[in-house]
């Protein structure tokens, strides 16, 4: 008996869960923050649940409104999918993977 391979968790859930824990942890409220980012409080809410595709400018806008760079969620949503992978990501660049000329 084979079993099938865990399905890779998807970009939007990911995002979405990473977006709602960071507005939770402020304390704020899906009103407040779809009100800040000029987003409907519906599509907030969908974005948060991985139900819709939020594109770049949005995602910027609401990462405004939380007070965070985008760079920031993205981080935590690629940190966050590694973990998943069960891949080993370095926080610097490996020595074989940089120029001699860098590291002398």
């Amino acid at each position: 008996m084979t079993t099938s391979p865990t399905p890779q968790p998807l970009l939007r859930t990911e995002l979405g869960d990473v977006l709602r824990g960071l507005r939770q942890r402020q304390g704020r409220t899906l009103r407040e923050v779809s009100s800040l980012a000029q987003v409907s409080l519906g599509y907030l809410s969908e974005v948060e649940r991985g139900q819709k595709e939020a594109s770049s400018e949005l995602l910027e806008s609401i990462c405004s409104a939380l007070g965070v760079p985008l760079w920031f969620v993205l981080r935590e949503v690629s940190d966050r999918m590694a973990v998943l992978d069960a891949a080993i990501v370095p926080d610097v660049v490996p020595d074989d993977l940089v120029p001699v000329t860098l590291i002398s």
